[in-house]
């Protein structure tokens, strides 16, 4: 089942629904691995650690939740997809640090500056609106708090752009289908890489959100990119202004 691209969160929802099985292990083949590397990056920016809240959105199977609970800190992996939910729960039963909780990224069920840290990976994209999951992301974040996005980007050069999507286009659809039998799942997945917006644009989107100070860096030649961003400590008084800029790649 393909959603259009105007990611009615119902189809995607039970897109994801359909893969979630294999979902982890097409998502290993795919990258060549790299996701684990992301994933180690992305925990290193959260700074988890005991005694911490930390909302993972769109946390899928919870792969990166359990990263981040390993610290001690309590990890709260919310999806939209019940498919999802439920290996999740599964895979993870008994680790204490992990709730697992059915949600919409655009309307989250969560009270105002109940979380130390707020995090995304690869999922920010598949939200019919992105940018009012930020607004959210930035209600349910502390003051002095911060959100950790990381996301598939544009790499800058052109030597690795080109082959890179062309990839993505030709190539990705058939190995997760094989491994997955739903190719046109990973088709969507192709086309919202392409429309998602570029490093500097989505730094603008989270410094709009309210954040500050936010930066992001190339991971894998700017395959993936890392963005932080930190809710002021005052926010009242802030002007939610903040810096964007690329640091140093990232293998």
């Amino acid at each position: 089942m393909r959603p259009d691209s105007t990611k009615d969160a119902g189809v995607v929802s039970r897109m994801f629904d359909e893969v979630s099985p294999r979902y982890d292990l097409t998502n290993d083949v795919l990258s060549v691995g790299n996701s684990r590397l992301w994933r180690v990056s992305t925990t290193r920016a959260v700074q988890p650690r005991k005694g911490m809240r930390v909302l993972d959105i769109a946390a899928g199977t919870g792969t990166s939740s359990a990263a981040f609970a390993k610290s001690g800190a309590h990890v709260v992996a919310a999806d939209f997809s019940p498919g999802m939910i439920a290996v999740g729960r599964e895979r993870n039963a008994g680790n204490p640090n992990i709730e697992f909780v059915e949600a919409d990224a655009t309307n989250l069920p969560f009270e105002d500056n109940s979380f130390d840290v707020t995090t995304s990976s690869f999922g920010l994209r598949n939200v019919n609106e992105p940018k009012q999951a930020l607004a959210e992301m930035f209600r349910v974040t502390k003051p002095g708090g911060r959100v950790v996005i990381c996301e598939f980007s544009r790499p800058p050069a052109a030597i690795i752009r080109e082959p890179y999507f062309f990839y993505t286009q030709n190539v990705l659809p058939t190995i997760a289908g094989f491994i997955t039998g739903a190719s046109d799942a990973y088709d969507y997945l192709n086309d919202s890489i392409q429309e998602w917006p570029d490093q500097p644009s989505l730094a603008a989107w989270i410094r709009e959100a309210g954040f500050e100070s936010v930066e992001y860096r190339n991971l894998t030649f700017g395959l993936v990119a890392l963005h932080r961003g930190f809710v002021p400590t005052t926010q009242a008084t802030s002007t939610g202004d903040g810096t964007a800029g690329a640091a140093e790649e990232d293998r």
